[in-house]
């Protein structure tokens, strides 16, 4: 493999882009009768609707990706819902919001009672560890359509229309911290997979990993809610966040405010990184379009907050710190 390592695995994001920019065309064609209720955040991790004058629900929807195939291939599954409530409730706090549900999507060949049980076991830890509650969801047997099993959900919380944050606050200057990730968590599996192919998931690869590669692979996608929410109720100015998943850091050019963002100060990358860069001989710039590199997560907060944001941040994750800052420069042009 070379650049464009993750088209020729099976993942054409151009493709994925137009796709979504057809259904955003179709789906802003609905004829309501009415005023809508959707608070506008064009690109943003979740969506707000409101509901009266002071309060929105904060909405989003995501699945566990091609790391269910490992899963599998394992017999492993009482982890990948932790991945499912993760992608969901990492999205939702970036608004602002408190996560306070989310509804689960099974779709299976053939409904196997061991299988959806150890599923759950890790939605309901999931569940514990975000705060939230599941109280229903569907399973769906689709033998002619599904090889295996596939999981998602969709996640709802409420945020003060004016405690909203969409990054329009960021300003120059504003420093952006990281808090690490646990690994790959749920993004770039089709590549990881294709360039990993081959190695024993049982045994750790040259020695490089500290435990085997399957293990690894698996590790859970850190759920990120509780110490975001401590951080909104403090004193600090929180002007942005950001979950970073595939896109990278760029990721935080979805926020609303027309500045760059310069990361002088990357966190650590784990070596499992560096395994699947040399295997598939990908460029340093196309790994961090599409994986986290060790950074799951970024708060933009006011430069004179920073040292808080950081002591508070650490009693969650002692390596977050600051990674750089916010600048001038308009967006294309972040570093």
């Amino acid at each position: 493999m070379s650049d464009d390592a993750y088209a020729q695995a099976g993942v054409d994001q151009g493709a994925a882009d137009a796709a979504v920019a057809g259904l955003v065309r179709a789906l802003g064609a609905i004829e309501l009768g009415r005023p809508s209720r959707q608070v506008p955040l064009p690109g943003h991790y979740a969506s707000v609707i409101r509901i009266d004058e002071r309060t929105g629900i904060a909405l989003s929807t995501d699945g566990v990706g091609t790391k269910l195939l490992i899963a599998e291939q394992l017999g492993r599954f009482d982890t990948v819902g932790i991945d499912c409530v993760a992608m969901n409730v990492n999205d939702v706090i970036c608004v602002g919001a408190e996560p306070l549900a989310m509804l689960d999507y099974i779709a299976i060949e053939r409904a196997d009672p061991d299988v959806c049980e150890r599923i759950g076991v890790g939605l309901a830890r999931g569940a514990e560890l975000a705060g939230i509650e599941i109280p229903g969801g569907e399973l769906a047997q689709l033998g002619e359509m599904v090889r295996g099993f596939d999981v998602a959900g969709a996640c709802f919380g409420t945020v003060a229309l004016d405690a909203i944050v969409d990054g329009s606050a960021v300003r120059p200057g504003d420093a952006v911290i990281g808090l690490p990730s646990s690994g790959i968590h749920s993004n770039g599996y089709t590549l990881a997979r294709s360039a990993l192919a081959g190695l024993p998931l049982d045994e750790d690869p040259e020695g490089r990993l500290g435990r085997p590669l399957g293990d690894v692979l698996l590790e859970p996608t850190e759920i990120y809610v509780k110490p975001v929410l401590e951080l909104l109720r403090s004193e600090v100015d929180v002007r942005g966040l950001a979950h970073i998943t595939s896109g990278g850091l760029k990721n935080l050019e979805r926020l609303a405010a027309e500045v760059g963002y310069e990361i002088d100060a990357p966190l650590p990358v784990p070596p499992i990184f560096a395994l699947i860069q040399e295997r598939a001989d990908v460029s340093d710039e196309e790994m961090e379009e599409i994986f986290n590199m060790g950074c799951g997560f970024c708060c933009v907060v006011a430069a004179q907050d920073e040292r808080a944001a950081v002591e508070l941040l650490r009693g969650h994750y002692p390596a977050a710190k600051r990674i750089g800052q916010c600048n001038n420069n308009n967006k294309a042009n972040s570093s």
